[in-house]
């Protein structure tokens, strides 16, 4: 087995308690919903209270004992913390809401928890606080039950746990509620419904509000890609790269919005392509490829159909119309008329390429690394892309986007977390390094800037020899890049 393999099988190793974590979450979540909606002894309540169970059990069995605390909309399990998932983001802040309701930060399970326990503590859970004093209030109704086991201590105590920056915790926040946002829109507009276009308005003002008061984080975001969810953080995150980029050429914040709006909705003409096509593993016949060279044309005429803007959002129609075209209009839609695509929609084709030639797609199963996908989009102009835009692209993302999986000359292994504030060392990214010059992995990654330099040599530390493919060595870059 190579240093590599061993390195990210260690790695894998070490994320065994974030996936007990997840599935004690979304257990504790089933149960709460069973127990408000049917009665304790129908079959699906005591199914996820069987669940509740085997999941603490396993829990307890390697780690004696159980702690869960939750600042916000954060847990922590045995100081662990558990790193968010798209997919169960709401259930995290769902159950986080039940648990403060009654001013609760930790939850507390010994050894030797009965299954019988569970259902009385989670239905004191269900009821509302009582009175000023909700934390006391819960302790009082659980003192007249018979769990033993399962112990709770106020949000004061769970407060002195050490987060991270505010920044970084709003970053999260902003990409989780925008990915949501971005589903319920396209879904409405794929089924006929109206858009809540008051809701995506605000979600494009936290994101062009989070890029211009800390850019890195909110960039690190784009790395939580979903596959099961591509169609929506597809969406986001050429949103965050467009206002990115726009940023760095000098827009103010009125254009940025206007620019991450059309971001938004740049396939949102897509909804009128059918799922088949879409999500097609293979590649397209010509039947299907020329349905789906018309999802500019039909964005098009799906966005005259939105209402709820105050004016005619002719901006974002023609990012949508536009964005394929290239910038020789050798793209698609074919034009029988000379036109020059703008600007906008220039940075939105950049951001739109980027996105998609770094993610796993239906196609896509193996993406190229980051940085030959900017190489790629940079040095062959067939490509069709403004250089200046992607040079303005790569002047936030860094030769090494966030992400990438880099072996580097010490032979440590190492994901980018954010690109170099120096704008002359692009190609020497923050990175954290995941194992030792033994291939051993680390319990605690550890930080380091590849611009550090030897006081003896005044050389590099440390250099990049390659960048490797995180799927190949079941990595999730994502555990590393935003925690």
């Amino acid at each position: 087995m190579s240093d590599e393999r061993r390195a990210a099988g260690g790695a894998a190793q070490a994320l065994d308690l974030q996936d007990a974590g997840r599935g004690l979450l979304g257990a504790l979540y089933a149960a709460l919903r069973a127990l408000k909606f049917y009665p304790l002894d129908n079959d699906v309540t005591q199914q996820a209270l069987d669940e509740v169970q085997e999941v603490t059990a396993s829990i307890l069995a390697q780690e004696g004992l159980m702690e869960l605390r939750v600042v916000g909309d954060f847990f922590f399990l045995n100081d662990s913390r558990l790193r968010l998932d798209l997919r169960n983001f709401s259930t995290f802040g769902s159950f986080a809401r039940a648990l403060r309701g009654h001013e609760i930060g930790e939850l507390v399970v010994d050894r030797g928890v009965q299954r019988d326990e569970w259902a009385p503590f989670l239905s004191i859970l269900l009821r509302q606080s009582d009175g000023e004093q909700p934390f006391e209030s819960f302790q009082e109704r659980l003192a007249t039950t018979t769990v033993e086991r399962i112990e709770v201590r106020p949000e004061s105590e769970a407060q002195n746990i050490d987060l991270e920056t505010d920044a970084m915790e709003g970053a999260r926040r902003t990409y989780a509620r925008s990915v949501q946002m971005a589903r319920e829109a396209l879904s409405d507009l794929r089924m006929g419904r109206a858009v809540n276009v008051r809701k995506v308005k605000r979600a494009v003002q936290s994101i062009v509000d989070q890029v211009l008061s800390d850019e890195p984080s909110i960039i690190a975001m784009t790395a939580l890609r979903d596959f099961d969810e591509y169609t929506f953080t597809h969406s986001v995150n050429v949103c965050i790269f467009s206002v990115v980029i726009g940023q760095r050429m000098g827009l103010s914040r009125t254009e940025l919005y206007e620019l991450g709006l059309g971001a938004l909705f740049h396939d949102v003409g897509k909804s009128r392509v059918d799922e088949a096509i879409l999500n097609k593993a293979d590649k397209l016949d010509a039947r299907e490829w020329e349905a789906m060279q018309q999802h500019p044309t039909e964005g098009l005429l799906e966005l005259f159909k939105v209402h709820g803007f105050m004016d005619v959002p002719y901006r974002q129609m023609l990012i949508a119309y536009e964005h394929h075209m290239k910038t020789d209009l050798t793209g698609y839609p074919e034009n029988r008329r000379p036109r020059a695509p703008g600007l906008f929609t220039k940075i939105v084709a950049v951001a739109d390429s980027f996105d998609a030639g770094t993610s796993v797609r239906s196609y896509q199963y193996r993406p190229l690394p980051p940085d030959k996908v900017l190489k790629e989009m940079l040095e062959s102009p067939e490509r069709g892309f403004d250089p200046v835009i992607v040079k303005a692209l790569i002047t936030a993302t860094g030769v090494y986007p966030v992400g990438t999986l880099l072996i580097l000359d010490t032979f440590e292994l190492a994901v980018v977390i954010r690109a170099n504030a120096h704008p002359d060392l692009p190609h020497q990214p923050v990175v954290k390094i995941i194992s030792d010059a033994q291939a051993i992995p680390l319990t605690d990654p550890k930080i380091a800037s590849l611009d550090e330099t030897d006081p003896a040599t005044g050389q590099p530390k440390r250099t990049v020899i390659k960048t490797a493919d995180p799927l190949r060595y079941d990595i999730r870059v994502a555990d590393y890049v935003t925690t």
